[in-house]
């Protein structure tokens, strides 16, 4: 469900795909209206999210700087931010063993 809050002249000034119940009415004014609208918030909502994961990159990158030059020590992290860090540096590796069988495999045909 989409839904819309309204200025005091009736134009569109917010849409969500939640009611929090400040003032947000179901849906828009047509059919046609709704779907635009739903589809302009699926399509931030897969922006973001790829967004996030080249953020999730950065960040790691960012942490591995700050470790190596010692402006902070990998162990100061909370235990939760060093296993995910960790997960996704040992999924990184694996993905660059398989690339590189993949690679030595089309060479031999």
């Amino acid at each position: 469900m989409v839904y819309v809050k309204r200025d005091a002249e009736g134009r569109l000034i917010a849409v969500s795909l939640e009611d929090d119940g400040s003032g947000w009415e179901l849906g828009a004014g047509n059919r046609a209206e709704r779907e635009l609208l739903e589809k302009l918030l699926r399509d931030s909502r897969s922006e973001l999210s790829e967004s996030d994961l080249s953020l999730s990159r950065v960040l790691e990158d960012l942490v591995e700087l700050l470790v190596d030059k010692g402006v902070i020590r990998f162990t100061d992290l909370p235990e939760a931010a060093r296993a995910k860090l960790e997960e996704r540096k040992g999924a990184r590796v694996s993905m660059r063993i398989g690339r590189s069988l993949l690679d030595e495999d089309n060479d031999m045909i």
